[in-house]
């Protein structure tokens, strides 16, 4: 494949749908809305393909962690409530966008979250409505159920071996009263136990290698990578088309019924920007003239922080152990090669923790992932000694940033805030957390591996201290939503059927449609989103086809012309 993977659409110009990012929900829309075979769909990249061989292997994260050529590398603005420090933001640049480059661990959050989408005015997103499509998405390993599927497109693998380190942390919960959970996905998600992650065979499941993969024989489906959309375009109100950049040259091409925006709560925002849809004296002070004035267009910025303890450990049994030598890491290696087992198969976040940090929450109000690594950074170098690290986020901030464009060049990355800890409920929910942290280690389960608290060692002791510990060392765990905001309110950028208020054939698909952030990794929420939007893309359109079967031939002729005729 050079750039396209339809030869029949190579010298196409229109389609009926084109969509912006093959990342996690842009790859479930294009097979989607593709598998009928009688729309003609575009999706564009803005990466490259895929075809680097660390994002395959589950624990090459830490190689793509900062690679430019499949990740975005963007960095926040100073953030004002720790320290003045930038952050970076790995985002996935690549087919299967973040889900070619993240941790791999799926996990779809609370049913209360959805629930309170709901209420906040987004009708048909409660739990009851989005499980079905979680259960279409996967075939998980443990086969269908209540709660998972078996004939969806994404794999879900347990990760298939018991670890002496993650059975104490297990363990350790237990002392405290917190239950071992079995199922992070299923009636509850409060307990500790092990991830499933998005893997098949020792080998990454991307929504790539599964969605798009599925569908990229298809002579209706066109794919372009290295293709950056530069701009969405309008005939008054209705998105018609879109331009993008491929090799230094400027492309447009049309859409007959809609385009999609799917680049995902950074991009999402920054294109509708660029393109006249935002706040209107963010417009007015690039030069960028107005389509729709939408104020809340790269608003509600939510992000998870995370701090990340660090342990020494008494016993030679970390992934750190496996790496320090040629003979280990020969032995690992092996290990995938001949079997897809292993260190290199299953990546490093093994074991999790959802709990209540604060004694009064209704739910889990954190999370903590636990690693059979560490390294003075994520994704860092390995430590030269035995070491796990224990990172613990916040499930439900309540501060909010924003994503703004700082010019009018569309390559230009905008400028991120996500606010941190701006609000006393986040810092003492983050202190809260990094008390829990420390009575889990405390623990008789944890006690006989630990030999030492390497960071942020017992000098910090009170509150205060360990605030500041949050303040100087927190970092993103990569989960910003919420940027094009789905509701009722005058500050919500698309309709409960994705639709961006004050256009027509013009939907954003992704996670900065989610008005709060679930409890939990975001990947699976993507994919689910791009599940259940492509049933209501459909459903949308043979109702428009059927009220032109019901009118006059001038109103049918009319709305050919607004919205294009259904495809062959």
């Amino acid at each position: 494949m050079s750039n396209s993977t339809s030869t029949a659409l190579a010298g196409a110009t229109t389609y009926d749908y084109v969509i912006v990012g093959a990342g996690s929900a842009g790859c479930v829309l294009a097979n989607r809305l593709s598998e009928d075979g009688k729309h003609s769909v575009l999706l564009l990249e803005a990466g490259p393909r895929d075809s680097n061989i660390w994002i395959h292997i589950p624990i090459g994260y830490g190689k793509t962690m900062n690679d430019p050529i499949v990740n975005w590398r963007l960095y926040t603005e100073p953030e004002p409530h720790l320290h003045q420090r930038t952050l970076y933001w790995p985002r996935g640049r690549t087919l299967g966008g973040s889900s070619s480059i993240n941790g791999l661990v799926l996990i779809r959050g609370q049913a209360e979250d959805y629930d309170a989408w709901e209420r906040l005015g987004s009708a048909g997103w409660g739990y009851k409505d989005v499980l079905p499509y979680f259960i279409k998405s996967e075939t998980n390993q443990r086969g269908a159920g209540e709660f998972h599927g078996d004939k969806g497109p994404l794999r879900v693998s347990d990760i298939g071996i018991e670890h002496p380190l993650v059975e104490a942390f297990i363990g350790a919960s237990t002392e405290l009263g917190i239950p071992r959970n079995a199922d992070f996905n299923g009636k509850t998600q409060e307990g500790a136990g092990y991830f499933q992650l998005t893997t098949h065979k020792g080998l990454r499941a991307s929504t790539a290698k599964t969605y798009l993969k599925m569908a990229r024989g298809r002579p209706n489906l066109r794919v372009e990578t290295d293709a950056q959309a530069t701009r969405v375009l309008f005939d008054g109100t209705r998105a018609v088309g879109l331009t993008y950049r491929q090799r230094g040259t400027d492309i447009s091409v049309s859409a007959r019924r809609e385009v999609l925006l799917c680049a995902g709560a950074i991009q999402s925002p920054q294109l509708l920007q660029l393109s006249g849809v935002g706040p209107a004296d963010l417009l007015r002070r690039h030069g960028i003239a107005s389509v729709v004035e939408s104020p809340g267009v790269g608003e509600n910025l939510q992000d998870h922080l995370q701090v990340r303890l660090i342990y020494k450990c008494s016993q030679p049994v970390t992934t750190n152990d496996d790496l320090r030598t040629l003979w280990g890491r020969i032995r690992i290696g092996l290990q995938w090669l001949l079997a897809r087992r292993g260190p290199l198969a299953i990546g490093i976040q093994l074991g999790g923790l959802f709990a209540r940090a604060q004694p009064h929450a209704a739910t889990p109000d954190v999370q903590f992932h636990f690693g059979t690594i560490s390294a003075d950074a994520v994704a860092g170098k390995p430590h030269d000694f035995s070491g796990f690290t224990v990172s613990m986020c916040q499930l439900r901030p309540t501060s909010r940033g924003t994503v703004r464009i700082k010019s009018a060049d569309p390559l230009a990355p905008p400028a991120i805030c996500a606010n941190y800890l701006e609000t006393q409920h986040d810092r003492e929910v983050m202190v809260a957390g990094t008390q829990l942290a420390r009575k889990l280690m405390q623990t008789r389960a944890m006690k006989e591996f630990i030999a030492e608290e390497y960071s942020p060692g017992q000098r910090m002791q009170t509150e205060d201290e360990m605030l500041e510990f949050v303040r100087k060392e927190g970092v993103t765990i990569f989960h910003p939503v919420g940027t094009c905001s789905m509701g009722s309110t005058a500050r919500d950028v698309v309709d409960e059927r994705l639709r961006v208020y004050g256009t027509s054939g013009l939907r954003v698909v992704d996670a900065s449609i989610m008005p709060l952030l679930v409890s939990g990794n975001t990947n699976a929420g993507a994919i689910m989103i791009g599940e259940k939007a492509a049933d209501m893309i459909r459903a949308d359109q043979q109702l428009a086809v059927l009220r032109v079967a019901q009118r006059p031939e001038s109103a049918q002729v009319q709305l050919d012309r607004m919205t294009g005729s259904v495809s062959a």
